[in-house]
């Protein structure tokens, strides 16, 4: 696929060592794909004169004089009607030079060939709303770049619009595109939805004016060295001669197909295997949104899988993996770090879980966000085809939908939410929200677990145009996995010793398990007979390392066990019995089936899938176990509006609930405990994973793109974007 580098001359390409330039000239001599155009402030004599520099590459085409000359580069001829359309209103030079001259501050460039424009060197504190004004009143456009440099332009010619109507002409799409620049003049290049680079040393007011852009790349090398480190980062270039060099962040790799040929493309921001140092490692559990997608590609789901690759991993040689599409977003630990550990799970996380005085706002570690955003949005862009599907998992990629609008609107875009989605009142209270939400909006379709969790999400963006389409499409668990284990696992299936009450939960405040120690120590007091008798098994992974918002749960978690256990403690035995690791799947199926309840007091969650374990794992048992299962679930998981009505439905916002409930559960008799197990086990349900992905995928399809598949341009005015 061909790409296009639009590229500012003065300081940019031209800036930068010898050394500098003659490395980018002869990559874009070895990669012949990637086609040079030069957007410049200079006229077209001073262009030709340049190019009798042998470290200058030749352009196939030319904008010049600031976008009010569009040039074809192979025999210099204006490119029409591009260049009408540019120039349409210009008064001409001499009325606008006769109009300007009682500005004394005003010294027009005589030395300056220039065509369709005039320009003038001019002082920062003789830029003043009057001389402002009286261009205006001449129908013309201007801009001020440098500090010094102030050009008047025909009301529709800027190097941005430039480059809109040449794409147009030409059909170049966003994507396909990298803008490079320095200075004020160049910021509509960056207002097109194309990539950019500034380059290290650029104007201040360039950098202020696209702060908060995440499309835009900020080497720290100025002028061409800047440019190729850009070209680098987008898989533009192929790799140079000698040694292969790591790869870069925001670079595409290990794809299964050559970019741009992807019809589906599935993102979530963790891949579906672990590179444990000698081979690819699967998730511990046969369930979960991981092995889910895993499942769906294994049953013919077309398309390829973009995730992150963190750290040491991004730099190794490592084999493709077997069955799995992988295309990987290098990134470092530092930009993960402020990422996933500050802004996903210090930020937003608390938010998503309505418990909004939790969250706490970092700005530099939003900016890792909005960062890594970006570079899954550039690397999705890159490898999908024209009028591609695009599958976004969760608000870790938040931002993605937006940032896609903009690079590739012919696309379908389609993003579910595993977790829960807060009440809009809730949702207002980041920072941020006004930045999400403009993004959001930009979804085709959005999927939940529930119809509460899609009616916030509606309000949230109630007001926006053109809101996504939602659904809810409740995920499910692959059940015959599950049940094959629980028959392997029955004949081994341990006596317990009393009443064994389970939970299975990462450690998460939001799991409430401190409220579930609490309440275990509320038992005892009012229920003398079970002392020595009921264990509560708490199985509790810790969070990946780095990650410290959960630093105060676990801290208090722990001092209320020990105090718990050295409060009732006896000869052989404790109430809570804490294990804080990961289990294997075998494992976890050899818990379900010890205990007598599964307790799951989530004060908020998307669904929960160990609860539909649960239930898979003890209804496959023979019928002749006389003591089924129980589960006890919180009326605030996902689970709930699937499961509730045979479940026994529990508040962990309140105390007394949380006790009362679970007493219940222990004083079910066996008949009580079958028929509301049978009844979980219908409610369950047999419907895949895989099937519940490939329905997912046929409802973004169906939603119609916002464009045309082609993807190109339209040629507007950006005048608003120009600093005024």
């Amino acid at each position: 696929m061909s790409r296009i580098l639009v590229t500012d001359l003065d300081g940019t390409l031209l800036g930068g060592t010898p050394d500098d330039r003659a490395r980018l000239r002869e990559a874009l001599t070895r990669n012949p794909g990637v086609t040079p155009v030069f957007a410049t402030g200079r006229g077209l004599t001073s262009v030709r004169d340049l190019l009798r520099d042998p470290l200058v590459p030749a352009p196939r085409w030319i904008i010049a004089d600031v976008g009010a000359t569009v040039i074809d580069g192979t025999d210099f001829t204006p490119v029409h009607p591009v260049q009408d359309q540019l120039r349409a209103g210009w008064p001409g030079p001499e009325r606008i030079r006769a109009a300007l001259r009682c500005f004394p501050g005003l010294a027009y460039q005589h030395d300056v060939v220039q065509d369709g424009r005039c320009s003038y060197h001019l002082a920062p504190d003789r830029l003043t709303d009057e001389l402002t004004a009286a261009v205006e009143a001449l129908g013309c456009a201007w801009v001020y770049s440098g500090d010094r440099y102030f050009d008047v332009l025909p009301p529709g010619a800027s190097k941005g619009n430039a480059l809109r109507a040449l794409a147009g002409k030409l059909g170049w799409r966003p994507e396909a595109i990298l803008v490079a620049g320095d200075s004020l003049n160049d910021l509509s290049l960056f207002r097109t939805g194309a990539h950019g680079v500034v380059v290290a040393g650029a104007e201040p007011a360039l950098l202020t004016a696209l702060a908060d852009d995440p499309l835009v790349h900020r080497p720290d090398h100025v002028g061409a060295a800047g440019i190729h480190t850009a070209l680098r980062e987008l898989g533009w270039l192929t790799p140079e001669p000698g040694p292969v060099p790591a790869p870069t962040p925001g670079r595409a790799t290990a794809t299964a197909t050559a970019p741009g040929e992807h019809s589906l493309l599935v993102a979530y921001h963790r891949p579906p295997l672990h590179w444990n140092g000698r081979d690819w490692q699967p998730p511990g559990s046969p369930n979960g949104i991981l092995p889910t997608l895993t499942s769906a590609f294994a049953d013919g789901l077309p398309g390829v899988w973009v995730s992150a690759l963190v750290g040491d991993e991004r730099r190794a040689a490592l084999p493709r993996p077997a069955g799995v599409p992988l295309s990987p977003v290098p990134l470092d630990t530092a930009a993960w770090a402020g990422y996933f550990h500050r802004a996903c799970k210090e930020t937003l996380w608390p938010v998503l879980m309505s418990e909004p005085e939790r969250s706490a706002f970092h700005g530099p570690a939003w900016a890792d966000y909005r960062a890594v955003n970006a570079r899954f949005a550039r690397h999705i862009s890159a490898q999908a085809a024209p009028g591609a599907t695009v599958w976004l998992h969760d608000y870790n990629l938040w931002l993605v939908p937006g940032l896609l609008r903009r690079l590739r609107p012919d696309l379908r875009t389609g993003l579910f939410h595993h977790t829960p989605f807060p009440p809009p009142e809730v949702f207002a209270t980041l920072p941020v929200a006004a930045e999400l939400r403009r993004s959001l909006a930009r979804l085709d379709w959005a999927g939940f677990h529930t119809e509460e969790f899609a009616e916030h999400f509606r309000r949230t963006l109630a007001g926006l145009p053109d809101p996504p389409h939602t659904a809810v499409h409740p995920l499910g668990i692959d059940r015959p996995a599950v049940e094959r284990l629980a028959r392997l696992r029955a004949p081994r299936r341990r006596p317990a010793a009393g009443r064994v009450v389970l939970s299975v939960e990462r450690l998460d405040y939001v799991k409430a398990p401190i409220q579930k120690v609490d309440a275990v120590e509320r038992l005892l007091t009012r229920r003398p007979e079970l002392r020595g008798r009921l264990t509560f098994r708490l199985v509790c992974p810790p969070p990946e390392p780095g990650i410290t918002a959960y630093d105060a749960t676990r801290s208090r978690l722990e001092q209320r066990i020990a105090e718990v256990n050295g409060a009732w403690r006896q000869a052989g035995w404790q109430p809570v019995d804490y294990l804080p690791q990961s289990l294997t799947a075998t494992a976890v199926v050899d818990e379900y089936l010890a205990a007598d309840v599964l307790w799951v007091t989530s004060l908020q969650d998307g669904m929960n899938l160990t609860a539909k374990e649960f239930v898979a794992a003890r209804a496959a048992l023979p019928r002749e176990h006389t003591e089924p299962g129980v589960l006890v679930l919180s009326r605030h998981a996902g689970a709930a509006a699937e499961l509730g009505e045979a479940a026994l439905l529990t508040d962990p916002n309140s105390p007394e609930d949380l006790s009362a409930v679970l007493a219940r559960a222990l004083d079910l008799t066996p008949a009580e405990r079958r028929s509301r197990l049978d009844r979980l086990s219908v409610l369950l349900g047999r419907d895949r994973p895989a099937d519940w992905a490939a329905r997912i995928v046929r409802a973004i399809r169906s939603c119609s793109p916002p464009v045309s598949p082609d993807g190109t341009f339209s040629i507007r005015s950006d005048l608003g974007a120009y600093p005024r």
